[in-house]
C-alpha cells in the first residue's frame, strides 16, 4: 500500500498507509495519546480527527489538556446546546455559539424569554444526548445547498449570504442538529463530560441594536467534574467580589439612569482612591523623565478629521454644534482619547533630536459611545480616566523607551500591587495598515527585543496590530486567577505622518519621530474595579479611603477620640471617629464592613495613657500602641516610603 509521510512537532516523521486519517497517526504514536485526542493542527489549521492527511503534512495532535482543546470542547458543547433548544423548542431560530473565554453560548430566537426552569430542562436532555455518544459529522457544500439546509432559518442564512465567495462552506451534524461551522469538533458527545448552563441574557443580533433582540444562553464545560467544581467555586468568590456589589456597600460610587448609561458617579471615597493613585504615580513619572499636560475634553472635529477618528471611530464618538456667534456654526467632539493635544504640545514648537524623547503624560478624561449592552460598571464605562503618555522619540531610542516602560509596568503591577502578568505583542495586520516595511519590522523587533531585555515573556498574537503599529498588551491574573488586560505599549505611525511631525536630526534634515503610545494603570475606572475585585474591597491601608476609625467606648471618651482623630491627620492619615451611640461592638462591625485597615479603641485607660487599643481587620486585636506607632502601622505598605 502507497505510504505517507508527516512530521510531528519535535521535527519526528512518521510513515502512514495513504488516506490516514488524524485519529490513525494518534494511534500510531501511541494509545494514550489517541484516547487523549481532540483535534490536531495540520499545516498551522485546526481540523477533525477525522481529517485525511497529506504526504508531506505537519502534525501536531490537539489533546484535552491543551488550551485549544478546551476552546474545542467548549465549541462543541455549544451545539449540544442547540440541539438540545431544537429538540424542546421546534420553532426556535438559531444564531451563533462561540467558545468564549471559560465557557460558550449560543443565541436563539424564540417566541418567549427564556426561564430558570428551561435551563434545567435544557441541560438534562443534553446530559441524554451526551450520554449517547453521537458523533460530530462534517460535510462541505456549495453556497446552494447551505442555503436550502437552513430553510426557515434566516440568521444562518444571512451569515451564508455574507461569506466571501472562496470560503468553504462546512456544516457539522450530531443527532438531528445541523449548523453552520467551520469546526473542529471533539469526535463525539460522549467527551462533554462536565458542563453546566450558567444565565440567561438579551443579545442584539450581531450586537446591533436596530436588529432582533435574541436569547443568549451562556454555559461552561471542562474535561472533569473536578474541574468544574473549581471553575464554580470560583465564580462564587467572583460574585463575592463584584466591584458593583462592593462599590455600592463600600460607599465608592453610583450610576444613575437619569445620568446615563456607563457615566459613574465618584463618591467621596472613591473619589479618594483615585486621587491616591494620581498622587502617588505622578511624581514617579516625574522622576523617571515624563512631563505632565492637561488638555481640553473637546475639539473642533477638524483634528480628528486630520487624526483619522472623524471617518473610523466617528460612530464611537459625541458631536455636537456650537455657535460662534458671528455667523459661523462649528462642529465639535468630546474627545475618546488624549493623543491629539499632547500631538499639538510637540507640534507647537521646532524640535531637535536633542528635545527627545519627549514624555508627556495625563491623567485625561475621555468618552466614548459603548453600546448599552457591553457598558459594564467600571470595567467598560462611557466616561473614563487614562494615565496616558505619548513618548515622541528617533528611531534608536524606540527600544530603550519600550525597555523603560516595560520596567514602569513592573514596577507598578508586580512590586506595588503584587500582580503576576504576562505579555502579547500584536503584529501588522494583513490588509490595510500605514508605515514602510522597515518601520514595522524595526518596531515589532523593539517590542520583542525590549520584552527579551527584560525577561519578560510572550506570546504572538499574529496580525491582530493595528492598522498604525504593532503593540504588546499586558495582562494580569488576579487573586482568584482571572486575566485582566490593563497596560498597554503601542507604536503610532499614523498621528506623525498624519500632522506632518518632524524633528531636526543630528545631520540639520528633517525626519519624522516615532510616536509611542503607553497607559499603565489604562481606564483608571477599570483599573479600580480590578483592584476592588482583587482585594475584595480591602485596599492596603496606603491606598484606603479611610484608614483607622477611632472607637469611643461611651461619650466621656469623645473629646480624646477627636484630639486622636486631629493628631493623626496631622500625620497625614485619613481618620474618622465613630462617634454615634451604638455599643462598641456594633461600631467594631460597621468598621469591619467598611473594610477600614485599623480600629483604634480608646477609653478611660488610653484616655489617660495618650494611647489607643488597635484592632487589625485581619489579625484582630494588637494590643496597646502609642499614635507614633499608629502612625508606623498604617505606612508599613506605603510604596512611597
Amino acid at each position: 500500500m502507497p505510504q505517507i509521510t508527516v512530521t510531528l512537532p519535535d521535527g519526528g516523521a512518521k510513515s502512514l498507509p495513504e488516506g490516514a486519517r488524524v485519529r490513525d497517526l494518534a494511534a500510531a504514536i501511541g494509545p494514550r495519546l489517541a484516547a487523549s485526542s481532540i483535534a490536531a493542527r495540520v499545516d498551522d489549521a485546526l481540523v477533525d480527527l477525522d481529517e485525511i492527511l497529506h504526504d508531506g503534512a505537519r502534525v501536531e495532535i490537539v489533546t484535552e489538556s491543551a488550551a485549544e482543546g478546551l476552546s474545542i470542547l467548549r465549541h462543541s458543547a455549544a451545539h449540544v446546546m442547540a440541539e438540545a433548544v431544537k429538540d424542546l423548542f421546534p420553532t426556535a431560530t438559531f444564531g451563533i455559539g462561540p467558545a468564549i473565554e471559560d465557557g460558550f453560548y449560543y443565541d436563539f430566537g424564540v417566541d418567549r424569554p427564556f426561564n430558570p426552569e428551561d435551563l434545567e430542562a435544557i441541560e438534562a436532555r443534553m446530559r441524554e444526548i451526551v450520554a449517547s455518544a453521537v458523533p460530530f459529522k462534517r460535510e462541505e457544500v456549495d453556497r446552494l445547498t447551505a442555503h436550502d439546509r437552513f430553510e426557515g432559518q434566516p440568521f444562518k442564512r444571512e451569515l451564508i449570504a455574507d461569506l466571501h465567495e472562496s470560503e468553504t462552506i462546512s456544516l457539522y451534524t450530531q443527532g438531528n442538529f445541523t449548523d453552520l461551522c467551520r469546526g473542529p469538533h471533539v469526535p463525539d458527545t460522549s467527551r462533554i463530560r462536565a458542563f453546566k448552563l450558567t444565565k440567561i441574557a438579551g443579545a442584539y443580533w450581531r450586537g446591533d441594536s436596530t436588529r432582533p433582540m435574541l436569547q443568549r444562553i451562556y454555559g461552561t464545560a471542562w474535561y472533569s467534574d473536578k474541574d468544574l467544581a473549581a471553575y464554580l467555586t470560583r465564580i462564587e468568590e467572583a460574585e463575592k467580589r463584584d466591584h458593583r456589589k462592593l462599590g455600592k456597600e463600600l460607599d465608592l460610587f453610583s450610576f444613575h439612569e437619569i445620568a446615563g448609561a456607563g457615566l459613574p458617579i465618584y463618591h467621596p471615597k472613591g473619589a479618594r482612591i483615585l486621587r491616591l493613585l494620581q498622587d502617588w504615580l505622578r511624581p514617579e513619572l516625574y522622576r523617571r523623565g515624563y512631563v505632565e499636560a492637561i488638555t481640553p475634553h473637546i475639539y473642533k472635529t477638524d483634528v480628528w478629521k486630520i487624526s483619522g477618528h472623524y471617518d473610523f471611530y466617528g460612530e464611537n464618538m459625541y458631536f455636537f454644534q456650537i455657535d460662534e456667534g458671528d455667523g459661523r456654526v462649528n462642529e465639535y467632539a468630546v474627545k475618546p482619547m488624549n493623543c491629539p493635544g499632547h500631538v499639538m504640545i510637540f507640534d507647537n514648537d521646532v524640535r531637535s533630536y536633542r528635545d527627545l524623547p519627549m514624555r508627556i503624560f495625563e491623567f485625561g478624561t475621555v468618552y466614548r459611545h459603548e453600546m448599552s449592552g457591553v457598558v459594564h460598571g467600571l470595567m467598560r464605562a462611557r466616561g473614563f480616566t487614562q494615565d496616558d503618555a505619548h513618548i515622541f522619540c528617533a528611531p534608536e531610542q524606540v527600544h530603550d523607551e519600550i525597555v523603560a516602560m516595560l520596567d514602569l509596568v513592573d514596577y507598578v503591577m508586580h512590586t506595588v500591587f503584587g500582580f503576576e502578568y504576562s505579555a502579547e505583542i500584536s503584529t501588522r495586520p494583513i490588509g490595510h495598515s500605514i508605515g514602510a516595511d522597515d518601520m514595522w519590522e524595526l518596531a515589532t523587533k523593539s517590542l520583542m527585543d525590549a520584552c527579551a531585555a527584560r525577561g519578560l515573556a510572550y506570546e504572538i498574537n499574529e496580525g491582530d496590530g493595528a492598522f498604525y503599529g504593532p503593540k504588546i498588551d499586558i495582562k494580569l491574573r488576579d487573586a482568584i486567577g482571572r486575566t485582566w488586560q490593563c497596560s498597554t505599549i503601542q507604536v503610532d505611525f499614523n498621528f506623525p505622518e498624519r500632522f506632518g511631525l518632524t524633528y531636526r536630526t543630528a545631520e540639520n534634515t528633517e525626519a519624522q519621530p516615532f510616536m509611542l503610545h503607553r497607559t499603565i494603570l489604562g481606564s483608571m475606572e477599570r483599573f479600580l474595579g480590578i483592584l476592588i475585585e482583587h482585594y475584595a474591597g480591602a485596599f492596603p491601608s496606603w491606598l484606603a479611603p479611610v484608614q483607622v476609625v477611632v472607637i469611643p467606648i461611651a461619650d466621656r471618651h469623645l473629646d480624646y477620640s477627636n484630639d486622636v482623630r486631629a493628631k493623626l491627620e496631622e500625620r497625614g492619615v485619613r481618620v474618622e471617629v465613630y462617634s454615634d451611640n451604638e455599643p462598641m461592638r456594633i461600631k467594631i462591625a460597621k468598621a469591619q464592613q467598611q473594610k477600614v485597615p485599623y480600629m483604634l479603641v480608646v477609653g478611660d485607660r488610653e484616655a489617660e495613657g495618650g494611647t489607643v487599643g488597635v484592632r487589625d481587620r485581619s489579625e484582630g486585636d494588637l494590643g496597646s500602641r502609642t499614635l507614633d506607632e499608629v502612625v508606623e502601622l498604617v505606612g508599613k505598605d506605603d510604596p512611597r516610603r
